[in-house]
């Protein structure tokens, strides 16, 4: 004798609808931002108040005076904005110039970063023996901790005792010995130096992006075009550029921050006071800011130099937008 009772099964087939699922359903949303929270909270805390209390003090007429009770500080409104931007006056002109050196110094950290980190990676896609050792070596440089780095960098480049100078003088007879030896930490060559330090340790970096997206470009398109008669030029010009064109793009706006504000290479192979020729804007904020105690002058310059890669992330962010959406 059947049941008279249909089983839950029968019922929702026979379309009554199941609201646990729905009920799951309402809660699972929550998760990912409960996961989420402990990252925007140190996020705030690390980066967004500090901010605005940068743009709080660079309203403000904050100098030495007033370090030990800032409320007491005179408000300064846009004074400190309009002494920075002003090109005529000694701050302006100095900060301009500083402006210019990151300029030149970014082009060609970037531009040489991704150079040889596109050679290294299109050289080592090829199969052959100890192709390990050398990924391994090259990543050397981005592995090792920036102030060592850059502490050995600043002992191999000294003039009298160094191994830069040993070796295009003693060895390879390049530049003169003793008292004709260059100086690499001052004058003209400190900016040689900045940018040779900085894209040994930044192209590893392009290296390790540019490898793994030539690793995702199907092996397939190679062959067609190998068939095709295509030369390995050609093949470049045609296949790897163009396939790489995203991770490109990505790449370039990442070295392209990071080498705009880097402080930690000037400094430590610098210090506090960077030569003239190799006066990055960061190492000019620090020292408006701490070395002549004008806070305020300082976080003006910090604030337009944060609205200046704003403005140029948006604008190249929206162009490779439009590039990507006409290909």
């Amino acid at each position: 004798m059947t049941s008279t009772t249909s089983p839950p099964a029968v019922e929702r087939a026979a379309g009554e609808p199941d609201r646990r699922p729905a009920r799951s359903r309402r809660k699972r949303p929550a998760l990912p931002y409960l996961l989420l929270l402990p990252a925007l909270l140190f996020e705030l805390l690390i980066h967004i108040v500090p901010m605005f209390v940068g743009i709080g003090m660079s309203l403000l007429h904050l100098t030495q005076f007033f370090i030990r009770n800032w409320s007491a500080a005179p408000g300064a409104g846009l004074s400190n904005y309009r002494l920075a931007v002003d090109f005529h006056a000694p701050v302006g002109a100095a900060l301009l110039r500083s402006f210019w050196t990151t300029v030149k110094f970014t082009v060609l950290s970037v531009g040489l970063s991704c150079l040889f980190g596109m050679a290294a990676a299109v050289l080592m896609q090829g199969s052959f023996r100890g192709r390990g050792l050398l990924r391994t070596l090259f990543l050397v440089p981005y592995a090792l901790p920036l102030y060592a780095a850059v502490i050995t960098w600043a002992f191999m480049l000294q003039r009298d005792n160094g191994l830069v100078n040993h070796l295009l003088g003693d060895d390879l007879h390049v530049v003169g010995t003793n008292t004709h030896a260059p100086f690499w930490l001052i004058g003209g060559n400190s900016f040689v130096s900045l940018v040779a330090v900085s894209v040994w340790r930044s192209w590893p970096f392009a290296f390790l992006i540019l490898m793994a997206g030539l690793q995702n470009i199907p092996a397939d398109l190679y062959e067609a075009s190998a068939l095709d008669g295509a030369s390995w030029w050609r093949q470049l010009r045609s296949v790897t550029l163009p396939m790489l064109r995203p991770v490109n793009q990505v790449l370039v706006l990442v070295l392209f921050l990071w080498t705009f504000n880097d402080f930690n290479t000037p400094y430590v192979l610098f210090g506090k006071s960077a030569p003239l020729q190799a006066d990055l804007i960061s190492i000019h904020i620090y020292q408006s800011s701490f070395v002549t105690w004008n806070f305020g002058s300082g976080s003006a310059m910090s604030v337009l130099l944060l609205l200046f890669l704003l403005l140029v992330t948006a604008v190249y962010l929206v162009s490779t937008g439009r590039r990507r959406s006409d290909v």
